[in-house]
């Protein structure tokens, strides 16, 4: 595959002006587009994704302009474990930052750092505190050249990614 040509092209580069130290976002997110079915090719891993293989977040437009986020995986002995929440578009953020909301009154950061311009392909999702980091592709694989400069991408950010960590996709 040209993996190098595509992402030569294809990558959001473009990021909005943040304050001093915290991630930049690509300048704007088409949510039509970003909604539907997404792969984790890696991940910083949250507490309540041990043991998880085959992870994966569906979004799905609500009526009220919000996004249902499912996200699921597999456990060792066969369980699906599911979460079902929602996000909310932070205004101004060109649909780039969302906060996403799975229990209570807590909402946590969800910010598109870099996605596939041209087919929605790939996205590299972090926040503010750099605490959480996700790579997504549309597909349960993805060519090392796009792992490669997304890692490079989230290095660049400020993220430390010695416990970046790739997910088992079966």
């Amino acid at each position: 595959m040209l993996a190098g040509l595509v992402l030569a092209g294809a990558c959001s580069c473009r990021t909005t002006t943040s304050p001093a130290g915290v991630p930049a976002t690509v300048a704007r997110v088409d949510l039509a587009r970003y909604t539907g079915k997404w792969y984790e090719i890696a991940s910083k891993p949250m507490i309540f994704q041990r043991g998880c293989l085959g992870t994966t977040a569906e979004y799905t437009a609500n009526p009220d302009g919000t996004i249902k986020v499912e996200n699921s995986c597999r456990k060792a002995d066969g369980e699906v474990a599911k979460a079902v929440g929602r996000a909310k578009v932070v205004p101004d953020s060109g649909n780039a930052k969302l906060k996403v909301n799975f229990f209570g009154p807590f909402w946590g950061d969800y910010w598109v750092l870099a996605l596939d311009e041209k087919d929605y392909g790939y996205a590299l999702i972090g926040g503010p505190d750099r605490k959480y980091l996700w790579i997504l592709s549309r597909t349960p694989a993805m060519e090392p050249a796009v792992y490669d400069q997304l890692t490079a991408i989230a290095k660049a950010q400020g993220y430390d990614l010695s416990d970046l960590k790739k997910t088992v996709q079966p």
